[in-house]
Parts: structure tokens; sequence; C-alpha cells
């Protein structure tokens, strides 16, 4: 099977070398340099990742994410610049899955698309629905349902969803966390846990702030309680 991968970047060199690299994996390619053509091209076409870059002209990285939110879970990886980790923070706020910093060595972000989508196929032989308390998860179609509700997760969010709530009391730190969910050898930022744990929250309690599902052990981590 050939991924199809848009990449959204003002630098038309930076594109053409990670367009030149990933094409040497089989990967398929499209190309836009300016925000408004992301969106247009991401709502016409079916990608399996968009590379975004924050710094974009007519709309920014953080308006990209949030309009192609509104009608894809589409993985997103947010390109942002050396040392703005308020911009890291907010791009996974407002959807991306993950965030790059550049510069950045593009075998790096080579094992990222594939930590991506081998997290995103599924076995399509087999269609695999689990009822976790009122949550049922088709692990087929990457969707949950909460009391027959459908809530709208993005790709890490599901990936984070399932793993917890299917190892369920079970404490996590978020070093586990990172390392299982993003799929890589170094830790990086472990706030990107915390910013997906509270979208999470947001998504699928009655009250994010006193959550009955997705529980804190404090100064330990993460767990999903069952009663």
């Amino acid at each position: 099977m050939k991924y199809k991968i848009l990449i959204v970047d003002d630098e038309k060199l930076l594109i053409k070398g990670m367009k030149y690299t990933l094409e040497q994996d089989n990967y398929e390619i499209d190309e836009a340099y300016d925000g408004e053509t992301a969106v247009l091209m991401a709502t016409n076409n079916n990608y399996d990742i968009i590379i975004l870059d924050l710094m974009l002209p007519k709309k920014d990285g953080f308006e990209v994410c949030k309009e192609i939110r509104e009608f894809s879970n589409i993985p997103i990886i947010m390109l942002t610049a050396k040392g703005e980790d308020v911009s890291k923070i907010m791009g996974l706020e407002y959807g991306a899955d993950d965030y790059m910093t550049k510069p950045f060595n593009v075998l790096e972000l080579k094992a990222r698309i594939k930590a991506i989508l081998r997290r995103v196929k599924t076995d399509e032989k087999e269609i695999n629905e689990i009822t976790i308390c009122d949550f049922t998860i088709n692990t087929l179609g990457r969707k949950i349902k909460y009391k027959n509700k459908n809530i709208n997760l993005t790709g890490k969010e599901f990936d984070l969803f399932v793993y917890l709530a299917t190892n369920e009391n079970t404490v996590f730190s978020r070093e586990e966390l990172f390392k299982k969910i993003w799929d890589y050898e170094n830790y990086g930022d472990l706030r990107t846990v915390d910013v997906h744990i509270r979208r999470l929250r947001e998504k699928i309690e009655k009250d994010s702030s006193r959550p009955s599902y997705i529980i804190t052990k404090w100064g330990v981590g993460y767990y999903f309680k069952k009663d």
C-alpha cells in the first residue's frame, strides 16, 4: 500500500528535500505552500498524514490544524521553530498529534511517520469491538462511543484512551505512556502526554476538573478507573 502525505511549508527547498527522501520509501507526496491551500487540499484528498509548518502565509498552522479537525482526524505532525515551547503546546491543544522542532533530522521524521502509520492502520481482516464501562471502542474504524454517542478523537487521543482503558486500574508514568503511544526511543517533551490527557478528559468526562475515568495518581502517573 502506498501512503499519501501532505507537506505544508512555505520553504520550498525544505519541502523539496523532504519529498525526495520520503519518496525513496515509496510515499506519495503532495505539497502546499500556504494555509488556505493546505485546508483545501485536506478537504478534497484522503491523506494518511499531514506534516504542517506553524508559520505559513494566509493561515498559520494553528488555524489550519483547527479547521482540519472540524472534518478529519488525520494525524498531523506540526513543525515549530527551535525554542518555541509555547507553540508546541498550543499546536497539541489545537489538535496536532505530534510536533518536531526545526531543524530536524529527516531520519527522525521518517521514524515518527512509520510509528504513526503502525498505530493508525489496523488489521482490516477483522472488526474488533471492545466495550469498557459505557464506552464502545471500534478498533477497525478507530472510533469511540460513549452511551451510543460518538466521541471525536484525534489519532493519538484514540491510542492513549485505548491503552489506558484496556489496562484499567493500572497506573502508567508519563514516561511509559510517551514511549508506548508515541513509540520513540527518546522521551522528548513529556508535557505532550499531559496535553493529550487534558484534551481526552475534556471530551469524555462530564466534568474534566473532576474526572471519573482518567485519574491522576499524584507523583506517579495516570490510570483508567474501572469500578
